[in-house]
């Protein structure tokens, strides 16, 4: 059905891309991966770069937007959404057929430089704002200290993104494997002890060891 062939193509792409990297990806391995002919590819798509766009827009893009819009109607406290937003992002990338695209753009973006900023405009920038905004909310309400929010969105995200390239290469090689769900809990629970606010301590010229405040 022509109408299905724009998707198995793009289907087929990431997964090529994902396997392969995109230098070693050649379009006539797509288009036998998703059953079309060469000339039936290049009806939808022009070029290896526009087939590596489409392909982010149609499998990363959508789950950022759901994740935005997820941040513009959270009622909950900035801790739970800080949380939601670090689990969500990471089931996104960890669970689905996408999982390597870190990996593949680091490993070769000094050679596609142009493939490389697509990804960082449409999807880094992107999410490294629904850390940032869960990030900021909570200052604003005070739940969360002062902090250095651009640089705290790249310490948080660095982990995410590390873990991904580790599954994707010296797991496969059965070096050092990760138990995905422990070390997700960890970053958590250091990035939360490291933003929240907390108690105001003990007061050095309170006397008796009482609390500024304290009868």
């Amino acid at each position: 059905m022509p109408l299905e062939r724009p998707a198995d193509i793009l289907t087929a792409a990431l997964e090529a891309f994902v396997e392969n990297g995109f230098a070693a990806t050649r379009l006539e391995d797509i288009a036998a991966r998703a059953g079309v002919s060469k000339g039936t590819l290049y009806l939808y798509f022009e070029s290896k770069d526009a087939l590596f766009k489409a392909a982010v827009r149609e499998n990363i893009v959508p789950i950022v937007e759901r994740a935005e819009q997820r941040v513009d109607e959270f009622e909950g406290s900035s801790r739970d959404l800080l949380v939601e937003v670090v689990r969500g992002w990471w089931k996104a990338m960890h669970e689905s057929r996408i999982t390597g695209l870190p990996k593949l753009v680091l490993a070769e973006s000094s050679n596609f430089p142009e493939a490389a900023r697509f990804y960082f405009d449409e999807v880094v920038v992107r999410v490294r704002g629904l850390f940032a905004r869960a990030l900021r909310r909570g200052i604003e309400s005070g739940e969360f200290r002062e902090l250095d929010v651009d640089y705290t969105v790249r310490v948080a995200m660095a982990p995410i993104v590390m873990a991904l390239i580790w599954k994707h290469s010296m797991v496969k090689c059965q070096i050092d494997g990760l138990d995905f769900d422990r070390q997700l809990n960890a970053l958590i629970d250091i990035l939360l002890h490291g933003v929240v606010r907390e108690p105001a301590a003990e007061t050095k010229d309170a006397p008796h060891g009482k609390r500024r405040g304290q009868p």
